[in-house]
């Protein structure tokens, strides 16, 4: 008890009648800690209204919070705030067992400690590693772990290991070469955590069209075989982001949906929940079975050419389309999209095939300098295009109105989410994504960073990384619409200097995208 005295005199004082009333019984009771430290509040996954408001280790603090968004979220079908990192379906299956005890007891630990940005500790690890992890890791990749699975973040070929800094540190000038590499010749990329699934059935599109608020992919005309990829989001009926996710038509009643890492448990949740009972539509999730290896540079169709019989030819194989072909005897679907703005395909194949399809890819690219590279650098490269993210960018908090993304919103149609994303649009916006550059020299946006006019705060950053190609430091923020204006200025508070920033108009690379459609 001496412990606590201090501080249950000071209670005391606030309390008086506390002084005097004693102690009658002492509890000492478990802690409960979640492997990420955040309670689990919100939607139970796989069942229908079964919410979870449990497992925060700081319970008595946190809990008013945790009955306020929750009642929000029963009640509304979303918050007024991003709850994406207190989401119960952010923990899979893999997350049981020996992950969780390992990781549980490594967060509380070291609860109090500072953590850095792009820090993971190997507690629980690795959990979820691809078939080339260990051919990465021979490579100098550096990992981090999400949703389990093992992801490149950049490669350390000197060996020196990351020294962690929320300024810019070692992996500057390595990133840097990653940039070079995809920009000027070609670059791999392991991106199979990629949340996958497969829509079927006589109802699919109809289904798709309405849960979505852009078009849904038509089939490729002619004898070319495979259809069209759709960026969608799907909304709440408040109009809220709900997901993120590529759709390419297979067949006339067979899609392929792709979302972030993260969203796997969650996407599902939401598709299935959306099925109404006279619909024929069913769902698969992939994710497990299929790996995905990203080719992307101006050399990345040479590459590829190589080992494949199929036309890949800007004619024959457009951008944004997708269909199945043969790659070094494999079976892949390859999709020509790229989150990094240039010439590129995913080819997702049969995870046991993956090695043997990296080797191929390796060895028909050496010619070229084909090069790894990591998520670092895909941020980097996304930045410089101006493509935002889900769960940063793209929140519940907003509408596409917000967000900039009305031109992916098809208002004919009828979609769930639709009158309160039409009545923003008509009423008007108390807050605008902005994208802007950033004088800063030796660090970088990473989101939650204020933005002021004077001492006046006016918005807050969502996300940044300085963009090698360009050599500008670039972030995206919402602000206060009447700042919203391209060449705009105003100032970012930055590890306690503010730093000037300006709006810009368009991507600072490539904006006309000659990079991706007509190569």
């Amino acid at each position: 008890m001496e412990r606590l005295e201090p501080h249950l005199e000071l209670a005391a004082k606030s309390i008086p009648v506390f002084e005097t009333a004693g102690i009658k019984k002492v509890v000492s009771g478990p802690i409960t800690h979640t492997p990420d430290g955040n309670f689990l509040l919100g939607p139970a996954p796989g069942l229908r209204n079964h919410w979870l408001c449990c497992s925060a280790s700081i319970g008595i603090t946190q809990g008013p919070g945790c009955g306020k968004y929750l009642a929000q979220w029963m009640v509304h079908g979303q918050t007024e705030i991003n709850m994406r990192e207190f989401d119960p379906r952010r923990f899979g299956d893999w997350a049981c067992g020996e992950y969780a005890l390992d990781k549980s007891i490594d967060e509380y630990e070291r609860m109090y400690a500072t953590h850095y940005p792009g820090e993971f500790t190997d507690a629980g690890r690795p959990v979820r590693p691809t078939p080339i992890y260990e051919k990465l890791k021979s490579q100098g990749a550096v990992f981090a772990e999400t949703f389990g699975w093992e992801r490149a973040k950049w490669f350390d070929t000197k060996g020196e290991g990351e020294q962690y800094s929320f300024r810019r540190n070692n992996t500057f000038s390595a990133v840097a070469e990653e940039c070079q590499a995809v920009r000027e010749r070609v670059g791999l990329l392991d991106l199979t955590s990629f949340s996958k699934y497969e829509i079927s059935g006589s109802d699919a599109e109809s289904f798709l069209n309405r849960i979505s608020a852009n078009r849904i992919p038509k089939l490729n005309s002619g004898s070319s075989g495979g259809g069209g990829v759709a960026l969608v989001h799907m909304l709440t009926e408040l109009g809220g982001i709900e997901c993120e996710a590529t759709i390419t038509r297979l067949e006339q009643n067979l899609f392929y949906m792709l979302s972030a890492a993260v969203a796997e448990i969650h996407d599902y949740d939401w598709l299935d929940l959306q099925i109404l009972p006279a619909e024929n539509v069913s769902i698969r999730n992939l994710t497990n079975d299929f790996g995905v290896l990203v080719i992307s540079g101006p050399r990345s169709r040479d590459v590829l050419s190589k080992l494949t019989d199929a036309d890949l030819s800007n004619e024959a194989f457009r951008w944004m389309s997708g269909k199945s072909i043969e790659v070094s005897g494999i079976p892949v679907r390859a999709l020509r999209v790229s989150y990094v703005g240039e010439l590129g395909w995913e080819l997702h194949h049969p995870l046991a095939k993956m090695e043997t399809l990296y080797d191929a890819l390796m060895d028909s690219g050496a010619e070229y300098g084909i090069a790894n590279f990591g998520t670092y650098a895909m941020n980097s490269l996304r930045m410089e295009k101006a493509y935002k993210g889900w769960g940063v960018e793209l929140t519940t908090e907003i509408t596409p109105m917000e967000a900039g993304l009305e031109r992916f919103v098809d208002f004919s149609k009828c979609f769930l989410g639709r009158e309160a994303t039409l009545s923003r649009k008509l009423l008007g916006i108390t807050t605008k994504l902005v994208y802007v550059s950033v004088e800063t020299s030796d660090s970088d946006c990473l989101g939650n960073e204020p933005v002021l006019d004077g001492e006046q705060i006016i918005g807050v950053t969502t996300s940044g990384a300085y963009g090698h190609s360009v050599k500008q430091s670039l972030a995206f923020a919402y602000v206060k619409p009447q700042y919203a204006e391209p060449g705009t200025k105003f100032e970012i508070r930055l590890l306690g200097q503010k730093h000037f920033a300006t709006v810009l108009k368009d991507a600072a690379y490539d904006p006309q995208n000659l990079r991706l459609r007509d190569v």
